[in-house]
């Protein structure tokens, strides 16, 4: 529009005739033909005191990581360069001292069943009024964009197994490769083209019929179609919602997978990734007839209060096996025990929790200790009901003595039957009064009275 009115002002038309051709007001026609014109303008050369310091800027901004602020002080200091911050962010701008120049890139073109895309980024969820930081799993089909997610505490190899194990059986089938970042849990040595497998994940992609392949360091592009997905599940799925549990946050995650994410319609595809599938199907890898399981196994010695450890978590089993070393299952949901290839116990597994006991209704039969404590033995029994100081001094040695004090109240029957009574009824007296426990000093106070009764020595 602006060439057209300087064409149109050129050949002589006047500003009202510019403003009834292009219906624009006279003010803003006048303001139009004020500037310069881009074609005749020359472009304004930077001062040659700029131009110098270039280099240098270039140079401190690689010293100070980039930090102007810094840039600014070094120049002053170092240099005796003083340059106006505004100025010397207005050069890293206009020369991109900071930033690479942008390149052109490429895009992929993928097949139906040639590749599928894995990758896991940290997201923050609310599972039981509780934020916490999750791992997100997710699996896209690089044909169709049909999408897979579930959420774990943590992400070893034998979560990414029971994902990927999950994932598929989703999918309804596998591609021929499976593209990851160059993440320890996958790869075992290396990154890239020259990144190696760790045997027990190339042996699980052996088992459905792919193999995993690392793209290079720092080009996530290479998994674009499973990176865009993470913002996409955070803020959509997990924007609003919170979960009554892990189980409940992966449930409700297949379904959004399958309700939401796949049945949105996109622009490159000309179709919903659903839509897309149904003509990627036909060209999946079978999954096998039989699904081998994902289990963990591990070694794990009884307690002496019957239980195992797994996981900062505690699962019981039967008393009989205390000092026993058994074998332990660990599933995805839950944990089998083993001992001799016979199956000991079956516990839900704690996902998420530290320092949780899991126990069995019959494992651990009651311990009545209060009540054996709090029982008469024969020799109690037998000097209750003689007298009442004697029933209270027994009422008070109890406490002092271990369990039902068996012993004790033997050797305090002992003492009543060895001396008179009315010196032991005596002896119990002071030593009630003064809460004297001890049978020895006891027997002391009883001698003390019957001294000289029997013998007399001179």
């Amino acid at each position: 529009m602006k060439e057209t009115l300087r064409a149109l002002r050129a050949k002589g038309k006047s500003i009202r005739e510019l403003s009834q051709l292009c219906d624009l007001s006279r003010n803003t026609i006048r303001r139009v033909l004020k500037e310069p014109d881009p074609a005749t303008q020359e472009e304004v050369s930077l001062p040659l005191r700029y131009e110098a310091i270039l280099p240098l800027i270039k140079n401190l901004l690689i010293a100070c990581k980039g930090n102007l602020v810094r840039v600014q002080e070094q120049l002053a200091a170092a240099h005796s360069q003083s340059l106006a911050y505004s100025t010397l962010t207005w050069l890293v701008r206009k020369y991109q001292l900071r930033e690479k120049k942008p390149k052109r890139v490429g895009f992929y073109q993928f097949e139906p069943g040639c590749e599928m895309q894995h990758d896991t980024s940290p997201h923050e969820v609310i599972i039981g009024g509780k934020r916490i930081r999750a791992q997100c799993a997710a699996l896209v089909l690089a044909f169709s964009r049909r999408l897979f997610i579930q959420y774990y505490p943590c992400y070893t190899r034998f979560e990414t197994k029971a994902f990927l194990s999950e994932a598929l059986i989703f999918m309804q089938g596998s591609c021929q490769r499976c593209v990851i970042d160059n993440t320890s849990v996958i790869v075992a040595t290396g990154s890239g083209a020259q990144a190696v497998m760790s045997p027990e994940m190339v042996f699980f992609g052996r088992l459905f019929g792919f193999y995993f392949m690392a793209h290079a360091v720092n080009h996530p592009n290479r998994k674009a179609s499973v990176e865009r997905y993470f913002f996409y599940a955070e803020t959509n799925f997990l924007a609003g919602r919170e979960f009554k549990s892990w189980a409940d946050l992966n449930q409700q995650a297949r379904d959004w997978c399958s309700e939401v994410a796949n049945q949105k319609y996109k622009e490159t595809l000309g179709m919903t990734p659903e839509a897309a599938y149904i003509q990627e199907k036909p060209a999946l890898q079978s999954l096998p007839a039989i699904l081998p399981p994902i289990y963990q196994t591990m070694q794990r010695q009884v307690d002496t209060q019957g239980f195992i450890n797994l996981d900062h978590n505690r699962y019981s089993v039967p008393e009989s096996h205390i000092g026993r070393t058994l074998e332990v299952y660990k599933y995805l949901d839950k944990v089998e025990i083993y001992y001799q290839h016979r199956l000991v116990a079956t516990h839900p597994r704690s996902i998420g929790q530290r320092e949780q006991r899991s126990t069995i209704k019959g494992h651990h039969p009651t311990l009545w200790r209060k009540a054996a404590r709090e029982a008469c033995s024969e020799a109690e029994r037998q000097l209750r009901g003689l007298n009442p100081l004697l029933d209270e001094y027994i009422t008070a040695f109890k406490p002092h003595v271990r369990g039902r004090g068996q012993c004790e109240f033997k050797q305090l029957l002992y003492l009543k039957r060895l001396y008179p009574l009315d010196a032991f009824m005596k002896a119990i007296e002071q030593a009630h009064r003064y809460g004297l426990y001890n049978l020895q000093r006891l027997e002391k106070l009883i001698l003390n009275f019957i001294s000289g009764d029997f013998f007399n020595l001179k």
